[in-house]
């Protein structure tokens, strides 16, 4: 297992575990769109990235049919950094208006969630190979 996989592994870990100590923050950033409350997508989200960061651990002798669970769990991960990125996006409008540094990080963050969908594609990459 590379080095990038396993510190993708552990940032799923460590963010989803995150979701259950401090969720009233992330509650705060989940689009009103979505069915529920917030606290409920608060909680699936953490569940998700703990789960995803666990299979990226899982050996390759591990498999669902034929396919690894570490190669399923690669593209979860990049599911799972799509689906949050409306979330990102509330977060940078609801703090446009807030005092420097916080509007700065809640935009930076936009853009580097394509750093993520470009990490969970290498991985998928090297693992398809």
């Amino acid at each position: 297992m590379n080095t990038a996989t396993r510190a993708l592994a552990a940032m799923l870990i460590v963010a989803g575990v995150a979701h259950f100590f401090f969720p009233k923050a992330l509650d705060a950033i989940v689009p009103q769109f979505l069915p529920g409350g917030p606290r409920l997508w608060t909680y699936l989200s953490g569940v998700a990235e703990v789960a995803i960061g666990l299979a990226l651990l899982a050996p390759l002798s591990m498999k669902i049919g034929s396919t690894p669970i570490r190669l399923l769990a690669a593209y979860g991960a990049l599911f799972l950094f799509i689906a949050v990125y409306p979330a990102n996006i509330k977060m940078a409008i609801d703090w446009r208006n807030r005092p420097m540094p916080y509007p700065l990080i809640a935009f930076a963050r936009l853009p580097l969630q394509f750093g993520l969908f470009y990490w969970a594609w290498s991985i998928i990459k090297a693992l398809k190979r």
